[in-house]
């Protein structure tokens, strides 16, 4: 499904009257009385629905479902429907004007519910891609009937409430005005039929709840709240109807050492003050193996050192990848044995370092305040 801020052309951000004016635009242009398409005013009028609905929409901001993270356990976006064409049909029926008697329309196939299961990931298998075996809860086809929903032997009859036409009309309120509508029909569910003996294992569904193990190939690159979709194995649908789509949600783990930032990673490297004074070669660990990076003589704390294409690799793209970046810390000794300061001293000697602090002009800290106030230098 597309993002529901996309299909009405307006940012995150935008108000609930920029929503409004948004959805009023568009559905004059897309409405099917005005020569629009009518999936795509079903799809605009959906979005509308659940952005102009406060909470809805705080918890597709947040999870990416409107009924909040209960609803993404099951996969159904818009819970209490069987998919995205029931909630829309709910809201305004199968047609739109005099050309929604066709009837015939309303016998289309409704798909199976969408699954949703999530995966956990390291930081490594999240970078070279790997094969997961996961379970699954779902509703298969029946085996008994085949998923008609029928005893065997026995077959459908047609519905009395639709005399087989799958839908029935009403007449509603819009904000054009008064709209005949075609509804389906919720005695046979659009099919224009009705099962005569009910299968008895899977009670006229065509369908049994079962779990089985999927394999999953997990590509290079994925990041965390990614989602991967698998055509066709979410739930079948009902009475022989086409099965949803299973999306498998990545979670990865955080790192010890490296922080992700898109396709670069991030790590901190300390190193002494004596090798960051005299420069230092050190191995350094990647996710691709061990690599060596050249610290630079006279490094200052804070400097970042790039190590490139060592970084996360780019979704869909087989060579490209991000780069590693190192901030390095300059670790000061908090303790000095009486040769080490000696040395040390020696050290600032031989520089013309003084113990008392200098500024750029070569003047002394506390002269400096003794000259602000007044004082002789």
């Amino acid at each position: 499904m597309r993002d529901l801020y996309e299909i009405l052309g307006v940012d995150q951000s935008a108000s609930e009257d920029e929503i409004k004016r948004a959805y009023r635009k568009k559905a004059r242009e897309l409405h099917p009385d005005a020569g629009g398409d009518e999936t795509e005013f079903k799809e605009l009028t959906t979005a509308y629905e659940v952005l102009n609905n406060p909470e809805a929409r705080a918890n597709y901001d947040r999870y990416g479902d409107p009924r909040g993270p209960q609803g993404m356990s099951g996969g159904d976006p818009f819970g209490g429907f069987g998919d995205l064409s029931d909630l829309i049909d709910a809201f305004f029926g199968g047609g739109f004007g005099a050309a929604g008697g066709g009837g015939r329309r309303g016998q289309r196939a409704r798909s199976g519910r969408d699954a949703v299961v999530d995966v956990r990931l390291t930081l490594e298998e999240a970078a070279s891609g790997v094969q997961r075996d996961i379970d699954v809860e779902v509703a298969r086809s029946c085996e008994t009937c085949s998923g008609s929903g029928s005893a065997p032997g026995s077959g459908k009859v047609t519905c009395r409430t639709c005399n087989g036409q799958g839908a029935v009309q009403q007449v509603a309120n819009s904000l054009f005005g008064q709209m005949l509508t075609t509804q389906v029909c919720s005695d046979c569910g659009g099919s224009g039929q009705r099962i005569e003996n009910p299968c008895r294992d899977c009670r006229g569904e065509g369908r049994v709840a079962t779990k089985e193990q999927v394999t999953i190939d997990v590509p290079a690159g994925v990041d965390n709240g990614q989602r991967l979709r698998l055509t066709g194995r979410g739930e079948a649908g009902r009475q022989g109807a086409p099965a949803g789509d299973l999306y498998v949600r990545i979670h990865v783990r955080p790192h010890e050492v490296f922080e992700r930032d898109g396709h670069d990673l991030h790590a901190r490297v300390e190193i002494p003050i004596t090798q960051a004074a005299l420069g230092v070669e050190l191995p350094m660990p990647t996710l691709d193996g061990e690599t060596t990076v050249q610290v630079p003589p006279g490094t200052q704390p804070g400097a970042v050192l790039t190590i490139p294409r060592a970084g996360m690799p780019k979704l869909g793209a087989e060579t490209a990848r991000g780069d590693l970046h190192l901030h390095v810390d300059v670790e000061v000794p908090r303790k000095l044995g009486s040769e080490e300061e000696q040395l040390l001293r020696q050290l600032a000697e031989v520089r013309g370092e003084h113990e008392a602090a200098t500024l750029h002009d070569g003047r002394g800290f506390f002269d400096r305040i003794r000259e602000a106030f007044g004082g002789e230098r």
